[in-house]
This record gives C-alpha cells, structure tokens and sequence, in this order.
C-alpha cells in the first residue's frame, strides 16, 4: 500500500533507528533507540565491517601516517604507550606472513598490513638509562597493558580508516605462528605481535553487510552480572542464522561455531605455545 500522507507530514528516517536495526535486527530496541542524537561517529561506528576484499589500488600519501595519528590518539595504561605497530607493504614479506597466518589471501591483497605490537622492550630500555631495575616489567599486568595499550591503538586505527573510506579486517591468526612473525619482522624480545590489520581500499563489487551482534542485554549487566537468558542466545543463533543465508555463508548456529572454536588444542591453530613463546622472550614471568 502506498503512502498517501502529505510528504510535508512524513518523518525523515532516523540515522539512530537505521544503524542500531542493522547492527541487533532488533526492532523494538531499535525504536527505543531512535531518538538519539546521531552523529558521523557513531555512524562509522556501527557500520564498521570487515572487509576482504581489495583494490588493486594503493594508499593515497599521508593515510597511514593519519591513521596511526588516531591511533596514537587512544587511551594508554599511565600514558606508558606500550605498543608499537608495524607497517609492511613490501609484497614478498606481506606473502610469508600470510603463509603464517593460515594464508588468508586478504593479506596477499590489501595494498597495508599493520601489526600491532605488545612493547615492553622500549620500556626495559628507557628503565635501564634511567637506572632503574624495571623489575614491574615481568609481571604479568606489564604484559596485560601492552596488549590493552595495542588493542586500544588499533581500535582507533580501524575507526579512523573507515572514516577515509577504507576498509580492513583483523588478523588474529597473525598468533598462529608467533616465533617466525616475530622473526620475518625483527622483534626483540619482550615483545609479540598481538594481531594484524589489512587495510585498503574495499571493492565495492564485493558487497558485506552489517554483522548482527550479541543483543545488549546480554552483554550489558546493571551493578552486577548477570548469567545471560539462554532464550536471548537463541534469538542470536536465529539472527545469525538469517544473516549467513543472506550473506551465502556457511550455515552454522553461532553457539556450534563458538563451542568448537575454544573446544580444544586443535581449535587453538597453533596458539597453544603461547605460554612458553612468550616466557622465551621474557614476559609474563610471574
């Protein structure tokens, strides 16, 4: 039926209702949301995608120097900036370290690959020239900050690249086979490459859409946590499954696909000599 009200009598859509409905596919939450305020944050926010596909086209000068200015700009454990990143765009080292990253051809593709670094290597050194033992740096909370510190600065980095039109894409698999990234790009020790990021410009003829998240009030507890509804994870399961058909994925309840990723050693893909590659390299001690 069409809309005969008078267009002058018509609500414009609201950017709010339109992102939050993409992001849950929930439309009661997304009416409860609709009259929030909106802005070009929050709306590159909630579209943030990943995205594995590229074109074959390189980064415009000053945008890798832009996005680590973001990333720079994020929150750091007592302004200590325990992270460092590295850029690769050289195609022969790009190829071995997607050999070790379960070949994922994105990162054959993307014109940039960023690792994010866990650095506690600069800080031993700063310790030492200002004669302090740095004894604090083998503990495990030294450990815990320079993966948060990473983790905030690609956050950043992400955000700030969608924001120029870019597109990437996460690469935990990076953890697959921490001795030879560390090795292909010369880390000293205290450190390890926490996961990568592709970045590039996305090739529109490969569209994705919005990935459906957990509902809020399964991940957002009032005081105090709450075990979640198992009625709401399977309202995700069904979301998710709604999702995958769309998308012509492999069709597999998100609670199946989770349970066999932590299921055992295997599932770890290589990831459970984490442990002893991060105490041959001095962290984590105690």
């Amino acid at each position: 039926m069409n809309d005969q009200s008078p267009a002058h009598d018509r609500q414009p859509p609201s950017p709010a209702r339109e992102r939050v409905r993409a992001r849950y596919r929930d439309e009661d939450f997304a009416e409860r949301l609709a009259s929030i305020p909106w802005n070009g944050a929050l709306d590159t926010m909630l579209l943030h995608r990943s995205v594995r596909t590229y074109l074959d086209k390189p980064l415009a000068p000053g945008i890798l120097e832009t996005i680590i200015a973001a990333a720079q700009s994020a929150a750091t454990t007592s302004n200590l900036q325990a992270w460092s990143v590295v850029a690769v765009q050289d195609k022969a080292r790009k190829a071995r370290l997607a050999g070790y990253a379960a070949n994922q051809k994105h990162i054959h593709d993307a014109p940039l690959l960023l690792l994010f670094v866990a650095d506690l290597a600069r800080l031993r050194a700063i310790s030492r020239d200002q004669g302090h033992p740095g004894l604090g740096l083998g503990y495990i909370e030294a450990f815990i900050f320079g993966v948060a510190d990473a983790s905030f600065a690609a956050q950043n980095t992400i955000t700030a690249a969608e924001s120029l039109g870019l597109g990437g894409c996460y690469i935990g698999a990076m953890r697959n086979n921490p001795q030879a990234v560390a090795d292909e790009i010369g880390l000293p020790d205290e450190t390890m490459v926490v996961f990568g990021m592709t970045i590039g410009y996305p090739d529109p003829a490969t569209a994705t859409d919005v990935k459906p998240r957990l509902p809020q009030d399964v991940v957002l507890h009032h005081e105090r946590y709450v075990a979640p509804d198992p009625a709401r994870i399977a309202a995700y399961d069904a979301r998710m499954h709604d999702f995958r058909v769309e998308q012509e994925m492999r069709l597999i309840d998100w609670t199946e696909q989770t349970a066999r990723r932590v299921s055992d050693e295997a599932a770890l893909t290589g990831r459970h000599v984490l442990k002893d590659f991060l105490q041959q390299r001095g962290l984590i001690l105690r």
